[in-house]
């Protein structure tokens, strides 16, 4: 077992194999991860059955999923290839079966993609987001939108950007966010 600190403060622990252990973390904190991820791809999956026509909208969101992966990994461990499959039910379910389908396989893809490379990436958590967001962000664009006869280079362009995007906006912010508690500890341990 390894012990590491959460974003928060707060030990987690996870064996070799990111196995959640004794100390792992709260219900209440798998449920703040696992709740938003597998509602975004729902959200997504019914949204654009509904509205295929706002495909750019939908485009733009996906990257958020890739994110919230990355985050659901952190606390759930390999467990949250489990919320990948009961987001896919739910959306062959809820949305256009042909739709969920097409989005099913994408996600399933690419968040294998994502979980691999978050995985087996021994970096700092922000540059985990970003690496398997920008690896997974052309898989899933390209085989969602072959799956779903919709391929134009456009929307490959925009899928692609909009998730790099998404994951450039975290890792930003969780490296800024780094910066500011490294100062703060260099200023404390001066004193």
């Amino acid at each position: 077992m390894s012990v590491r600190m959460s974003d928060r403060g707060l030990p987690t622990m996870r064996d070799a194999h990111g196995v959640l252990g004794p100390g792992a973390p709260t219900w209440a904190a798998r449920a703040r991860t696992a709740i938003p991820y597998v509602t975004i791809v729902v959200a997504l999956n019914v949204g654009f059955s509904i509205h295929p026509e706002d495909d750019w909208f939908w485009s733009l969101l996906v990257g958020s999923v890739l994110v919230l992966r990355d985050y659901a990994q952190r606390v759930w461990g390999h467990a949250c290839l489990l919320l990948m499959g009961v987001a896919a039910v739910l959306s062959y379910v809820l949305g256009d079966p042909a739709v969920a389908l097409a989005s099913a396989t994408a996600f399933a893809v690419s968040e294998t993609m994502d979980w691999l490379v978050y995985t087996f990436t021994h970096r700092p958590f922000a540059d985990r987001v970003l690496l398997s967001t920008c690896a997974s962000a052309p898989i899933d664009s390209a085989v969602f939108l072959v799956l779903a006869d919709l391929f134009t280079w456009q929307l490959f362009a925009i899928g692609v950007t909009s998730k790099c995007t998404a994951g450039l906006i975290v890792w930003g912010s969780l490296r800024w966010r780094q910066r500011g508690r490294d100062g703060a500890l260099r200023a404390a341990s001066a004193c």
